[in-house]
């Protein structure tokens, strides 16, 4: 049982730290974008949450993953 605690754990702090990560990359390069080009606001900002569901995602299955680590 310990040891599936302790993968879980570093599962969750890992899909964490990747999550936030992803997360500032890509909202730092749309405001970059935004700030090169202010006419394609618009556009970016559904490229960008569409990276950022996609960033997202894998936490989701990290979690998931872990909550099966656990039970074993």
């Amino acid at each position: 049982m310990g040891m599936g605690l302790i993968s879980a754990a570093i599962m969750f702090g890992l899909a964490a730290l990747g999550a936030s990560i992803g997360n500032a990359l890509v909202v730092s390069r749309t405001i970059e974008g935004t700030a090169r080009q202010p006419e394609a606001r618009g556009s970016l900002m559904g490229l960008m949450f569409l990276g950022l569901g996609l960033v997202e995602a894998l936490p989701i299955i990290a979690v998931a993953m872990a909550f099966v680590f656990m039970n074993r």
